[in-house]
């Protein structure tokens, strides 16, 4: 089976400082991953890599079998972090799913009627349909999360790639998103994303990836969420409660008290 992200040997750095070396990794069609790893660890240069935004000094990035540059338009879904985004520009939730479509190999400067209907689509699905006209200042951050997420969607991409989808939304607002995510990977969609929420990981992605400047380790949060392996990864002892199938995690941060007369 071909994979829908390949790392071979590669290297990367930024702004003459190393990020990481000799990366090798692959991620099969039809996963669903996170990557977790401290601020700092490269994880967001990570995801440009392999978007193609970043360039490698050393080896080679595949998606899908090519090179980013040769792959069919709307290919990969991207959500970037919204932190990053200008919100006073005035755009509608309708606008920024449009967005979606305006690839470097687009013909028509507007959406067909087909096109429309799919953005309507999309917009009954995700949740936010009775929210297209309004300006994206105006509405949840959920919303918004789902907005961006709409505008990914639109060319139908077989690889969504997410940096920090969780960030800055209530609990209810993660959980609903991730629910979502993985309805969208059941449809057959490889995710990959970065997130710091450990335990939304650990509650819905079946695969996770440690990151710390290279891959620590992979595979199942079971397996891979042990103190061991948590403390390679982030530099500090992490506490992990376990009852049954679920467990919660958490930094183990000494607590001094001292008694005043």
């Amino acid at each position: 089976m071909h994979a829908a992200v390949s790392l071979n040997d590669v290297s990367v750095a930024y702004k003459n400082k190393v990020i990481f070396t000799h990366l090798s990794l692959e991620i099969p069609p039809g996963q669903f991953a996170g990557i977790v790893g401290p601020t700092g660890s490269g994880k967001t240069t990570l995801l440009k890599t392999i978007l193609g935004t970043h360039q490698v000094f050393a080896g080679e990035v595949k998606l899908l079998e090519q090179r980013v540059d040769k792959l069919p338009a709307g290919s990969i879904g991207y959500v970037p972090q919204l932190e990053s985004v200008d919100w006073s520009f005035p755009v509608t939730v309708e606008q920024v799913i449009l967005m979606g479509l305006y690839t470097n190999k687009r013909l028509l400067p507007w959406p067909t009627r087909q096109e429309r209907n799919k953005v309507h689509h999309l917009a009954r699905r995700l949740g936010i349909h009775d929210c297209l006209h309004h300006h994206i200042v105006n509405i949840s951050g959920g919303q918004r999360q789902r907005a961006f997420l709409a505008r990914a969607l639109v060319n139908s991409p077989k690889l969504l790639v997410l940096d920090e989808p969780t960030a800055g939304v209530d609990i209810k607002t993660q959980h609903d998103v991730l629910h979502l995510l993985g309805d969208l990977n059941k449809d057959g969609i490889t995710i990959l994303l970065t997130t710091h929420d450990l335990n939304a990981v650990a509650s819905h992605l079946p695969w996770v990836i440690c990151f710390n400047g290279g891959l620590v380790a992979q595979g199942k949060p079971r397996d891979i969420f042990t103190n061991g392996i948590l403390t390679k990864t982030y530099g500090g002892d992490i506490v992990i409660v376990k009852h049954g199938d679920h467990f919660l995690i958490a930094n183990s941060t000494p607590l001094h008290l001292t008694e005043k007369n």
